[in-house]
């Protein structure tokens, strides 16, 4: 892992005999960097689900690279055996983060080429399958890139900006979405000041945003979930960049829980609001935010996580949602790597993908 310029990681990849997949474990960051090797179904449904890999893009990436790890160990001979397996097995895995759509994205790309290649040989669909999954890793890399360079072009030098969550490197492949302009700069030799959100209730803006800006050598202030406003109020924060895990057709985005609130006081205080992900996290069959289903977590995240005691009474109820909705209205600008969307999104994001067709 490069910690020095940090844009670019192996927080994902395959094993060197291609049997399993080997990912940082962020449950342990920022004090220690350990991996976690991927070898059973089980394992991979933890690793989403326990947020060891976390981050729209690299959960994509790493159900992609699980999925032909397993798809090795199925013993069946003929396709149709083969085939319900494989369904199985995805079925299960993409039930651990239903809100993020490129966990589903990517494993039923995956599954496509295993339908697609029906008459071919059982090795040579694996075969199939591994170019894929490492297209997609790859095209990840060039993703992250176009983001950055589109994203820079809305701040400038010396500008700050405010973060929620996380959506750097270890949440991709490289340079990160809504991250990746502000390491792009500074290869540039451009200096921001970032105010990095702490992110309830996994804290993973102090534990993962600060830690990658930090090693970036990216002047970075980390602040509670409550102290957007005052910053905003300072006028310390020219503008707020945030990643999502859903983007509706009518431009409705869903992140990190909080990142709603952060968009309401930006409005209130006339900063812009940017939300920032590859297009293979907008989801056209889903009109609204409405539509998004919310993923609801144990509630011991609030009260023990990271705390030597309990730090409410055991009897008392705690609602956690992982995710909420921010409003289209709310929204300056979707930052993916084919360029910015600007309102109306229904309209903006259909040319988006008119233009894709075309490419």
């Amino acid at each position: 892992m490069d910690i020095n310029g940090f844009t670019h990681t192996d927080n994902i990849r395959l094993s060197d005999d291609r049997k399993h997949v080997v990912i940082v474990d962020q449950t342990k960051l920022p004090n220690r960097l350990e991996y976690f090797n991927i070898e059973t179904p089980r394992q991979l449904f933890d690793a989403i689900y326990e947020l060891k890999v976390r981050g729209a893009p690299a959960i994509g990436i790493c159900a992609a690279y699980g999925i032909f790890c397993l798809a090795q160990q199925i013993s069946a001979e003929k396709y149709d055996e083969f085939y319900e397996e494989f369904k199985r097995i995805r079925v299960y895995i993409e039930s651990s983060r239903p809100t993020a759509v490129n966990l589903g994205w990517a494993l039923k790309r995956m599954e496509s080429v295993v339908i697609e290649n029906r008459e071919k040989p059982i090795g040579k669909i694996l075969g199939l399958l591994e170019k894929e999954c490492l297209a997609i890793h790859e095209e990840d890399m060039a993703m992250c890139k176009s983001i950055a360079e589109h994203g820079l072009s809305l701040i400038k030098d010396g500008d700050g900006v405010l973060t929620h969550c996380n959506a750097g490197p270890l949440a991709t492949s490289c340079y990160g979405t809504a991250l990746g302009p502000l390491f792009l700069g500074r290869e540039k030799g451009m200096r921001f000041r970032v105010y990095a959100d702490e992110t309830r209730p996994l804290l993973q803006g102090a534990r993962l945003t600060a830690y990658e800006l930090d090693k970036a050598g990216i002047d970075v202030t980390l602040i509670c979930d409550n102290m957007a406003s005052i910053v905003m109020k300072n006028g310390w924060v020219n503008a707020c960049f945030v990643g999502c895990d859903r983007v509706a057709a009518n431009g409705d985005t869903a992140n990190k829980i909080g990142t709603s609130g952060v968009a309401v006081i930006a409005k209130y205080y006339g900063i812009p609001f940017y939300v920032f992900g590859p297009t293979s996290s907008i989801d056209m069959n889903c009109q609204t935010g409405a539509d998004i289903k919310i993923e609801l977590r144990e509630p011991g995240e609030i009260k023990e996580k990271f705390f030597k005691e309990p730090i409410a009474p055991e009897s008392v109820k705690c609602y956690n949602p992982a995710f909420d909705i921010t409003d289209n209205s709310l929204i300056s600008g979707i930052v993916t790597e084919k360029g910015i969307c600007r309102p109306p999104y229904t309209k903006s994001i259909a040319e988006l993908f008119c233009n894709k067709r075309e490419l």
